[in-house]
């Protein structure tokens, strides 16, 4: 009879429970709607109120982990023309630390290499904009623009009190993922640095296996992936896919 009783107990707590649940989520709901139109009525300025519900979805994912972030079409375009392999900009590798835009790396032969931008730099502004708050894909759009303009970026560098200035004119950029070459003395080692996993990444991963295997007996393969900030998981899978 204990036993009966028990279970009917915890079967009404579980139903009270998530219902309270429910409710929780939807005062909350209705709690984000009053501070939408609260905005709209009396901030100072005119808001858009499209854009604050875009921040506000980003915002959610954003607190899950730094790599999940929300996309509007004009923004998913744009990370298009990132995994296409060509596009127009600096030439900087960016990530998300606790907020803060991070370069990941310059890319190699690039005016932010160029200028010395350097990995682990953290970018404060880009022109007169402040960075904090923004998504990552603001920030890249903000840093792409027209070739031969130029844009400022303020970076807080480890280690250097001051903030750092540069002035870089933007170009076309066009990404070489892979390089490569040949290490080792008793055995041939090939040695292979993947930058990241645009479009053309696995066809210039295997054209340079393919080299290897014409001129050189290979005995191994060195995968370099250090600062590589990932891309097209097809071009991921494709490359492992050769092993």
């Amino acid at each position: 009879m204990k036993k009966i009783l028990f279970l009917s107990f915890l079967i009404f707590y579980l139903n009270f429970t998530n219902s309270y649940s429910n409710n929780e989520l939807y005062n909350k709901i209705d709690l984000f709607g009053e501070v939408l139109e609260k905005i709209k009525k009396d901030y100072v300025d005119d808001v858009n109120q499209s854009k604050i519900m875009d921040s506000a979805i980003n915002g959610v994912l954003q607190s899950l982990d730094p790599y999940s972030a929300y996309m509007s079409p004009e923004l998913f375009k744009e990370m298009q023309t990132d995994t296409r392999g060509e596009f127009g900009g600096l030439g900087i590798e960016i990530g998300m630390e606790s907020g803060v835009v991070k370069v990941i790396s310059p890319i190699d032969d690039t005016p932010a290499e160029q200028a010395g931008i350097k990995a682990g730099d953290f970018i404060v502004k880009i022109g007169n904009e402040q960075v904090q708050g923004k998504s990552l894909m603001e920030a890249v759009k903000l840093m792409r623009g027209p070739v031969g303009t130029s844009i400022k970026l303020t970076i807080r560098r480890k280690n250097v009190k001051k903030s750092l200035e540069f002035e870089i004119i933007r170009k076309i950029i066009e990404i070489k993922s892979v390089n490569s070459e040949i290490l080792g003395r008793e055995k041939n080692l090939g040695y292979i640095r993947l930058k990241s996993f645009n479009e053309n990444s696995d066809k210039q991963f295997l054209k340079i296996v393919k080299q290897f295997e014409n001129k050189f007996q290979v005995d191994g393969y060195i995968l370099d992936l250090r600062n590589n900030p990932g891309g097209l998981l097809s071009q991921a899978i494709n490359i492992t896919d050769f092993f």
